[in-house]
């Protein structure tokens, strides 16, 4: 296939942060790009002084991409966060600059499910309260409050990509499950879906989170919610630190309301492991507490890298969107001799028409087209004539409905 690339590869500025797993480095050279690392997250000036020239910006979850630093971004293309979470990315200013958004929905599901279930197993078995007190030098032996895990109920809140995964390893341990999603969804294995949050937390010897941040999560769990779990239940949180009311669930614990907790994330976290740590669920016995490593495994985090670069890698060599999270998704079987278009534009009505009407006046044969639509952004994979495309990218970019027009080969 004859093709004249944008940008030589040797050119891309890929540049990763917050130690991404080595893995995303092989995929990127395997296929002839070369990556430059920065060690640990960035602050928004460090990152602003950074991201002029940077064609790839690849994060995990503590360093924040505002829309400053976007609008700054002038030469960026893309953006990995090597995680399953977003909202530390501006996705909607992403969008309206043409920038996609790409994660890693999959890769660790499998890891924030086992810890998941390896907390609940030892919530029942009080194993936080005996390990505190073997710590103070206390032999505690007993097994008054200790039970075991089969027979009980779990509630799911979330069914998303790790909900299922945990339901069906508590089914595994004899555990009765069930969830609670806004959409309806199709159970795995034997859960059932509920109605409510109420009904959910009334039902279930356990609760654990597993919802993504909107604006509809942010602090969905409060002392009311809290008070519909049974009597001497428990509660986890692997999601969004946001999602849960810390005073709220301190002051049910207190009381004796529930019986203990297990909380990986926090609605403020530390920026680097240097930095102290402080949260309203400290110095509880009956409380085990994990610093966001839900997902931090190295068979996860291997398994991330390989994700989002392969993403990544795509979007750069065949202007693939598949996966992203903010544009729409669009991919288009590459063709020989012919030159590949790539146009972000406003959605508005008329816009491909306006785009056709133009290249039909340049008497453009299109070989392939194919046009997604999200929300306000239009994305259009196109195949032309070699010979035309530079002309075709020149018209596209001084519509009015243009956003970015990108000349991939």
């Amino acid at each position: 296939m004859s093709k004249e690339l944008s940008w030589p590869k040797e050119k891309i500025n890929i540049l990763l942060l917050e130690g991404i797993h080595p893995q995303a480095d092989t995929v990127f050279e395997a296929n002839g790009y070369k990556v430059r690392r920065l060690p640990g997250a960035l602050s928004e000036s460090e990152l602003l002084a950074e991201i002029p020239g940077v064609h790839i910006l690849g994060i995990r979850s503590k360093t924040k991409v505002s829309e400053k630093v976007i609008e700054e971004g002038r030469s960026l293309l893309a953006i990995g966060c090597f995680c399953i979470g977003t909202n530390q990315v501006a996705l909607k200013a992403g969008a309206r600059k043409g920038v996609p958004v790409f994660n890693a929905p999959f890769s660790n599901t499998r890891s924030v499910a086992e810890l998941t279930m390896a907390e609940i197993v030892m919530l029942a078995r009080r194993a936080a309260h005996q390990s505190a007190s073997l710590h103070r030098g206390e032999w505690n032996k007993s097994a008054t409050g200790c039970h075991e895990v089969k027979g009980k109920t779990l509630g799911i809140v979330g069914y998303g990509h790790i909900g299922p995964q945990v339901g069906l390893l508590a089914e595994a341990f004899g555990m009765r499950v069930f969830f609670y999603d806004i959409e309806k969804k199709l159970p795995m294995g034997s859960a059932a879906q509920l109605n409510s949050l109420e009904e959910l937390f009334r039902h279930s010897d356990f609760v654990t989170m597993h919802v993504p941040l909107t604006d509809e999560t942010v602090n969905m769990i409060s002392a009311r919610e809290l008070s519909f779990i049974k009597k001497g239940g428990f509660f986890l949180n692997l999601s969004r630190g946001e999602v849960v009311d810390l005073d709220a669930l301190r002051q049910a614990l207190v009381s004796g309301a529930l019986s203990g907790a297990a909380v990986d994330v926090y609605p403020e976290e530390p920026s680097s492991s240097k930095a102290s740590f402080t949260c309203a669920l400290q110095n509880l016995d009956n409380v085990i507490l994990t610093p966001h490593v839900g997902g931090s495994t190295e068979e996860a985090q291997e398994e991330i890298g390989k994700e989002v670069s392969t993403s990544l890698v795509q979007f750069l060599d065949t202007g693939s969107s598949m996966q992203s999270v903010n544009v729409p998704e669009v991919r288009l079987p590459l063709l020989r001799d012919t030159h590949r278009v790539l146009n972000f534009h406003k959605n508005v009505p008329g816009a491909l028409s306006e785009i056709n009407k133009i290249l039909a006046q340049m008497d453009v044969n299109i070989h392939a087209q194919q046009l997604g639509t999200k929300g306000e952004i239009g994305y259009l994979v196109m195949d032309v004539a070699q010979n035309v495309s530079r002309s075709v990218k020149q018209s596209l970019d001084i519509l009015p409905v243009n956003i970015k027009t990108r000349l991939l080969f």
